[in-house]
């Protein structure tokens, strides 16, 4: 655990007495362990805090005072709730009792479960405020709290001021503290919320914490980045606010960087082809970009809708935030709607942290709903309220979330039959279909083959560190008649399979897959080879993809262009197990 390497800051000394006054902090494990403990703790509660000794902080809260101290504790480390200017009365060592005022914040490994709660006190009887003692202390006291924390916290005070920065909040954003103590904290972090719905500020005006707030800020370097952010008040022994504090950490789910190949230097999506029909669905993305509209992109398989989806979203107002990708087919039921929406804690079995859904994930950017036409009616009908109402709420809770994001859907299905045979939503298709575009197939598109294949051939040529100049005119005329049932997918695959095997600068038909249509049961293997050649020559071929990849089968399946079931079939046809 990550809390198990904080510094003990312990003291063999008894007297106290020329100690500075302040808070004491001490950090205590689930299970009751000390985990660390500074001076002023000990000198407060008047006893030895030795790191890994068990202490029960319920047995030394005076009767009167105990049921609120076992909430706080219980919320800090089962649901990760901070409390803040809470007052007991504790026994210390010496038999005495003494009035406190303590907080408890919940302590995160990097992992973000909950390892331990940061008890911070200080003695009630004094008034001596902040801004009398030596700076020097203050730094000492704020330092020895956040500075070994696993996630990034900053502090200000009530002039929006940043007043202290820990060494993880320097890992994360690239700033030093030179560079941020005393500094507005929008002129930091830029947020997309600074000027908006920033959850510091609602903090700070309201009292209200925020818990995992999905924000976007920029770090030194100018990188966009997303975090997840809590925060809350800090007050004094009176109650008065002197500021806030913000804890954060990056989110484990990032927007992948766009390929080298698929991305310009200006980010703009490269889209390769200049039939009749492509030319024009192209002349359509600006002005679809321009929009907020909702959009479906409808084609086959491998026809590149999230490709095109990417365009828009680069090409819109919304460039600078998220492009966030969902396999609506890929997850079941319940983990689609957790996927989406979010969930809190506890709200079914298994969910031990509060999570961010998609949608809040792509806050001022675009969701990309892949497969739309796979999802189950119950979540048809949460999805339409998304779209009427621009509102949702995380699964378990009843909190509305505004939906801040553009959506883009693409399905492979009919969705005028799926209407029809009642398994999607009329009212939903409607929504979605403000504006539709299809994508027509590659066999649709016999002019952009030859303008793939080169882009293919310079990708693949970077990518094995070969020099293939081109393909042979026989491979050319068979590309030309195939069908190409999985679109410039499976040209791709193709390729890629030849460039495993391919030894000079040009491919030939030896180079090759044997290419089926499995629905209109046409194949294509090598020209003038009869059957029995095919047979071997497949044979090889499978043979050739698993010593390529170590025998591994799902690797080899892939170098194919075939599912591994199908490789895992023609390996018993041809007795390759």
């Amino acid at each position: 655990m990550a809390g198990d390497d904080l510094p003990a800051n312990l003291t063999e000394e008894n007297d106290f007495d020329d100690l500075p006054e302040g808070d004491g902090v001490l950090i205590i494990a689930p299970s009751g362990r000390i985990m660390s403990a500074n001076l002023q703790a000990e000198r407060l509660l008047q006893m030895k805090l030795v790191r890994g000794q068990i202490i029960d902080l319920n047995r030394l809260i005076v009767d009167q005072y105990r049921p609120q101290m076992v909430q706080a504790l219980n919320e800090g480390l089962n649901i990760g709730s901070s409390t803040s200017g809470l007052v007991t009365r504790i026994s210390c060592g010496s038999g005495l009792q003494v009035s406190l005022v303590y907080s408890i914040t919940p302590l995160f490994d990097p992992d973000d479960q909950i390892i331990g709660v940061v008890f911070t006190f200080r003695d009630n009887t004094k008034t001596r405020k902040k801004s009398e003692m030596p700076r020097q202390t203050l730094q000492m006291e704020e330092g020895a709290l956040i500075e070994n924390l696993a996630e990034g916290v900053f502090t200000i005070n009530t002039h929006w001021r940043i007043t202290s920065f820990n060494r993880r909040a320097q890992e994360i954003t690239g700033f030093k503290p030179d560079d941020v103590l005393g500094k507005f904290c929008w002129d930091i972090f830029r947020s997309d919320l600074c000027q908006s719905d920033c959850p510091l500020r609602v903090t700070m005006e309201t009292g209200i914490i925020r818990m995992d707030q999905d924000v976007r800020i920029l770090d030194k370097g100018g990188q966009r980045i997303s975090i997840l952010v809590n925060t809350s008040v800090i007050k004094n022994e009176k109650g008065t606010v002197e500021g806030a504090i913000e804890t954060f950490r990056p989110l484990s789910l990032t927007e992948k960087p766009c390929d080298i190949h698929e991305c310009d230097q200006t980010h703009q999506i490269k889209i390769i082809g200049q039939s009749q029909a492509f030319s024009k669905l192209m002349a359509l993305i600006p002005d679809v970009a321009a929009s907020d509209a909702t959009v479906i992109i409808e084609g086959e398989s491998g026809t590149g809708k999230e490709l095109f989806a990417k365009a828009i979203h680069h090409q819109s107002t919304r460039s600078r935030g998220h492009f966030t990708a969902v396999n609506c087919s890929a997850l079941v039921e319940t983990l689609l709607e957790s996927e989406l929406f979010g969930h809190v804690k506890a709200a079914f079995t298994g969910a031990v942290n509060n999570k961010v859904g998609r949608f809040e994930l792509a806050r001022g950017g675009t969701i990309f709903l892949d497969e739309i036409g796979e999802i189950k009616p119950e979540i048809q009908v949460k999805l339409l309220r998304v779209l009427e109402e621009r509102v949702f709420e995380r699964v378990g809770s009843a909190r509305a979330i505004p939906m801040e994001a553009r959506i883009i859907a693409a399905t492979n299905r009919n969705l005028v039959d799926e209407v029809k045979q009642g398994r999607f939503r009329e009212d939903l298709f409607y929504r979605l279909r403000t504006v539709p575009l299809f994508l027509p197939p590659l066999r649709q598109r016999d002019g952009d083959i030859p303008l793939l294949i080169d882009y293919f051939i310079t990708k693949f040529n970077r990518k094995y560190k070969k020099n293939v100049l081109g393909i042979d005119p026989k491979v050319m005329n068979i590309f030309k008649r195939y069908p190409w049932p999985g679109n410039v997918r499976e040209l791709e695959h193709v390729l890629e399979y030849a460039f495993v095997f391919v030894k000079g600068p040009i491919i030939t038909s030896s180079h090759l897959p044997v290419l089926t249509d499995s629905k209109t049961k046409v194949s294509a293997p090598r020209t003038g080879l009869s059957a029995e050649a095919a047979w071997e020559d497949e044979k090889l071929a499978i043979q050739k993809a698993l010593a390529n990849a170590h025998g591994r089968r799902e690797e080899a399946a892939r170098l194919l262009g075939m599912s591994r079931s199908s490789l895992w079939r023609k390996m018993k046809t041809y007795q390759l197990d």
